[in-house]
């Protein structure tokens, strides 16, 4: 049990690691939270694995492999407090790595329509935009 232990959280840590870095972070982030709730020792490794994607996204790909190796630390020391037990380990992990996996859906159509106007100039939709810099040359006169 105790290699499977190892194995677990070393392919946990490493689903991890990749989550840290792209827009599913966050939900990866939530699911975690949810299993280590139920303790002190739970909540400090959520802080901890905060404090590891801070130093992932700010460092170079050199300390990807010890930023992984923390990661797994922290996980099986959740598991020997008590904070997870080797199946929600096991279930996290599964969980994990189906975030982490390309999704298999077919590409989405979107159809969107503008009106109200002539517009000489690119259109962009969307909920929020700062910092937008669009060059748009000026329209070719007849």
């Amino acid at each position: 049990m105790d290699s499977e232990l190892t194995t677990l959280a070393a392919s946990g840590a490493t689903t991890l690691l990749a989550l840290m870095v792209t827009d599913s972070w966050r939900h990866a982030r939530d699911l975690v939270a949810r299993r280590l709730a139920r303790t002190p020792t739970g909540r400090a490794t959520i802080a901890d694995l905060d404090t590891a994607r801070a130093r992932l996204l700010s460092a170079d790909t050199a300390q990807e492999g010890q930023t992984a190796l923390d990661i797994a630390v922290h996980l099986r020391r959740a598991v020997n407090s008590g904070a997870l037990t080797a199946d929600d380990l096991r279930a996290l992990s599964m969980t994990l790595e189906q975030l982490a996996a390309p999704s298999p859906r077919h590409p989405i159509t979107v159809h969107n329509e503008i009106t109200g106007g002539t517009q000489h100039g690119p259109v962009i939709q969307s909920g929020r935009i700062t910092n937008l810099t669009v060059d748009v040359p000026p329209p070719l006169l007849p």
